[in-house]
């Protein structure tokens, strides 16, 4: 059956640096456009990272939130999905979740699109 599982989150201060990893399986991952959105207490989900099947380029899309400072990545050998967080601030602790869609191999930032979902991580920036 199709999995989704996030990993990597954690407690880091102000400016540090966090990798997250979600592993897929039960599903053709590489015809999957992937996703990671966040959601912080009292909050509503946002997507905040996505990027596309290699056959439509590959292309990533970030938040304006993150841009500049947090980095998505895929490896279709490994069925594995990243997100490297670098500058971190309070404002990102958050639980983030992975998510996969199948439609055309293009990825959105809207959590609608996503019919699949990992179950979380939690990152937590504090000094």
């Amino acid at each position: 059956h199709l999995q989704l599982v996030e990993s990597g989150g954690g407690l880091v201060q102000p400016g540090g640096s966090l990798r997250l990893s979600c592993a897929a399986s039960g599903f053709e991952f590489e015809y999957h456009a992937m996703a990671w959105f966040r959601q912080a207490p009292g909050k509503e989900r946002e997507g905040i990272s996505c990027i596309e099947i290699a056959r439509s380029g590959g292309h990533t899309h970030y938040a304006d939130s993150v841009k500049g400072r947090f980095t998505i990545s895929r490896d279709d050998a490994k069925n594995m999905v990243y997100l490297e967080m670098n500058s971190l601030k309070p404002d990102d602790t958050a639980v983030y979740y992975c998510a996969a869609v199948g439609l055309f191999g293009l990825c959105f930032l809207s959590s609608g699109h996503y019919p699949w979902w990992g179950q979380g991580t939690s990152a937590t920036v504090s000094s």
